[in-house]
């Protein structure tokens, strides 16, 4: 079995092949240092307060690359600076819901530069002390209801401030397949990364799979080893120790959990990063050098991820083996969101020879993704709006519509504006375009229901409403590059 503490230094080539578009496991390519010479570009921003963020990151930085294998002792003077903390402050949102303290961003900006003294003083003494997680459920698609956890704002800054330095330390360790929650990677990116994979490697078999109840399992044991393999500096192993003992405070009540980590804090996204490198994506880059037989492609979003496979025997020798694996580490997948399934350039024409019906699709971040053609007669992996979010969606725009049915019509329509830009400018893919255009018509008859109802005297007709439509909705167009285009610019 693979030891999680081996590095995957020997494992992975430190400089990818020069062929062009020939992408391993869909990842991408480590970037140039800077020539024999070259001093790098100043970072400290020329303000009155000489704000030294950067610099300090920038020295992390340096302390890392010299030995990427050791481990950090001297990283907690960085997060109770006050630069960092104000630097913390500011990226917090600032319309975000109040934590079981009910102190909002506004208020607490009041009287910033007393309370960041105060809160830097408390924790360098130690005295600081985490607060429970507010506890909120919001619909989901199928009609379940996600647990969100609603942290207290010094929680949130402090936690943010960990966060910085600690994305410092690990975005040199995680692997290229990770894109969830990371700095400068998007889901788009893990899109072009799944459809490049399928597109250009020998992928004849998919495995989509998904983590059942992954943040409320995680184990805290195994993370805080996770992390001390990395980060010797107990002065944040315990910070982060409690924010995961804070417990989460539902109908007045405290519950305290040694498992899972509360969706929506600061730190749960990088938490659940850290597991998960140990857990899968290691295991999984070692598994495909050493046990596959064909080529083996990952992408993972969160919990979320896609692999492609080239031989069936290995994606069902991997599915039995991933099991165990994750048994290990008190994980389990979701039965009804892991499904494999043939998928490919040759899927089609083999199933037809076998009188199956075409190809199966999966779903992966907001899309169903489908075996095609282009008018050329190519193999191509469609992507299209997954019907449920879509419907869902469009119900969710209605009931707003009535609750702002005596609103002016100016008011409504940058509403509606921002809602279809919104969608257009995620949804835009390439062969995406009529489910867009779709999502857009859909809106302006709804409009148009609701606006009818706002007066028996005054019935608006669809070609006044078309002239609204005009004004106030954004063109249905595509917003993004072809995956591979895209893909090719990044790696």
């Amino acid at each position: 079995m693979y030891d999680y503490r081996k590095s995957d230094s020997s494992i992975v080539p430190k400089k990818s092949s020069n062929k062009p578009c020939i992408i391993q496991g869909a990842e991408v390519m480590e970037e140039r240092g800077l020539a024999k010479g070259n001093l790098p570009k100043q970072n400290t921003p020329r303000t009155q307060s000489r704000i030294s963020v950067s610099s300090a990151s920038e020295r992390i930085r340096q302390s890392i690359n010299k030995d990427k294998k050791q481990q950090l002792t001297t990283l907690f003077h960085h997060v109770y600076s006050i630069d960092q903390l104000r630097a913390a402050y500011y990226a917090l949102k600032r319309k975000a819901a109040a934590g079981v303290d009910g102190v909002t961003w506004q208020q607490y900006g009041e009287s910033l530069e007393d309370n960041l003294k105060d809160l830097a003083g408390r924790l360098k003494r130690g005295s600081y002390r985490a607060k429970p997680v507010r506890r909120m459920y919001i619909p989901k698609p199928d009609g379940r209801k996600r647990p969100i956890g609603v942290t207290a704002l010094e929680d949130k800054l402090v936690q943010r401030a960990v966060v910085e330095v600690l994305n410092i330390v690990y975005e040199q360790d995680f692997l290229n397949f990770s894109y969830g929650f990371r700095p400068k990677r998007s889901p788009h990116q893990a899109l072009d990364a799944v459809t490049a994979g399928i597109m250009t490697r020998k992928v004849g078999w998919v495995l989509d799979a998904d983590l059942r109840a992954f943040f409320d399992t995680l184990s805290h044991e195994w993370l805080v080893k996770f992390i001390e393999h990395r980060i010797s500096d107990q002065r944040i192993i315990r910070l982060i120790k409690k924010w995961l003992q804070a417990g989460v405070l539902e109908e007045g009540e405290r519950i305290y959990k040694d498992v899972g980590t509360a969706q929506g804090g600061s730190i749960s996204p990088l938490l659940s990063n850290i597991y998960l490198h140990y857990v899968l994506d290691m295991w999984v880059q070692w598994w495909r050098h050493h046990c596959a037989n064909g080529d083996v492609i990952i992408v993972r979003y969160a919990d979320d991820f896609v692999l492609g496979f080239q031989y069936q025997k290995d994606v069902v020798r991997f599915l039995a083996e991933l099991k165990q694996r994750l048994a290990r580490f008190d994980l389990v997948l979701h039965p009804d969101k892991t499904r494999l399934l043939e998928f490919g350039r040759f899927a089609a024409s083999s199933r037809e020879r076998r009188g199956n019906r075409k190809p199966e699709t999966f779903n992966f971040l907001g899309f169903t993704h489908i075996c095609g053609k282009t008018k050329k007669g190519k193999f191509t992996v469609f992507r299209r709006t997954i019907r449920e979010k879509w419907h869902a969606k469009l119900k969710e725009v209605y009931l707003e519509l009535r609750q702002r049915m005596h609103d002016s019509i100016p008011e409504q329509g940058a509403y509606l504006r921002a809602v279809i830009g919104g969608h257009i400018r995620y949804y835009g893919v390439p062969s995406n375009s009529r489910a867009i255009s779709s999502f857009r018509h859909a809106v302006r008859r709804l409009w148009l229901k609701v606006l009818r109802r706002r007066s028996q005297k005054d019935r608006i007709t669809w070609e006044r409403l078309g002239r609204l439509a005009d004004r106030w909705f954004p063109p249905a167009r595509i917003c993004h590059p072809h995956p591979l285009e895209r893909f090719r610019v990044i790696t």
